[in-house]
């Protein structure tokens, strides 16, 4: 079954940032080659054939957790209440020099050490009563934080994403 995980992306102003450079339009990972593992970039290269992709990533301390995720799985991107996009997760990797070097954060800044690329982006705006309509959902979460749904709160996003 595909995963899907809810991410902050579009809260904080560093996240907003990050996220002009790299979620509302495509970065050039090409640019990064000398960082990148030849095994992940023939990935990268495999699903964005153009060699620009759409990337996001999560810290270090949900390493076990982006380890299970995989082509296809499904990512929410949340801010201001709202589902403010939709992807499809392309390719992940464990680097935390690409991360660096893509979305330059200010000096003693946290960032990603995961970085995964998008396939399908979206936007869609969705407010957040309508996931909290959703089976196994509670009016009122705000979703902070990064957060892998089980199967049945998965299937549940997905139908809705759906119509």
């Amino acid at each position: 079954m595909v995963q899907v995980f809810i991410q902050p992306a579009y809260g904080t102003a560093d996240s907003r940032r990050y996220g002009a450079e790299s979620l509302e339009q495509t970065a050039d990972f090409r640019a990064h080659a000398d960082l990148l593992d030849p095994a992940d970039f023939a990935r990268l290269s495999a699903l964005h054939p153009d060699g620009r992709a759409r990337f996001w990533g999560a810290k270090d301390k949900y390493d076990r957790r982006m380890d299970t995720v995989t082509t296809g799985d499904v990512v929410l991107f949340t801010g201001r209440k709202h589902v403010q996009a939709v992807a499809e997760v392309g390719h992940g990797f464990r680097n935390p020099a690409f991360a660096r070097r893509l979305w330059n954060p200010d000096p003693g800044k946290c960032l990603f050490s995961n970085v995964y690329s998008l396939r399908h982006y979206r936007r869609t705006g969705m407010p957040y009563e309508e996931i909290w309509a959703l089976p196994g959902f509670t009016a009122g979460d705000h979703f902070m934080g990064l957060r892998f749904l089980d199967e049945p709160k998965s299937a549940a996003v997905l139908d809705l994403l759906r119509t």
